[in-house]
């Protein structure tokens, strides 16, 4: 049964990453990956807040599962950062291979962060 949440949030969060990916990146004239930043930094938003609402008892394990494991899991990508990190220093973009490292680390703990305030802010 808890494998058919996780394939279930599985199922949302792939074809969200990569519409919510292009969707993003075509609205930007940068070699800058806005897109998976974009995914990225809501899963963590998405994290933090669950994070936080299982910590006061308002998210149960099906639910972890479900958004955690599967949605989450689905809609961030460590690999496409860092293939996408290494292909901007590749082509002579360190300026922004390092802005993303710095930026998606510090903008996705930030999030997860706000994240787990809010939900303990509403579930306290």
């Amino acid at each position: 049964m808890n494998w058919l949440l996780v394939v279930a949030g599985a199922m949302v969060g792939a074809p969200l990453r990569y519409l919510t990916d292009r969707a993003v990146q075509s609205r930007h004239d940068s070699v800058f990956p806005w897109g998976t930043f974009a995914v990225n930094l809501t899963g963590c938003l998405i994290l933090g807040l669950l994070a936080g609402a299982a910590a006061s008892g308002a998210a149960g394990s099906h639910l972890q599962l479900l958004l955690g494991t599967g949605l989450c899991g689905a809609l961030t990508t460590y690999s496409t950062f860092s293939y996408e990190t290494l292909r901007l220093a590749e082509t002579g973009a360190e300026f922004y291979a390092a802005v993303n490292v710095i930026g998606s680390v510090a903008a996705g703990l930030g999030a997860a962060f706000a994240g787990v305030a809010v939900a303990q802010a509403v579930w306290a």
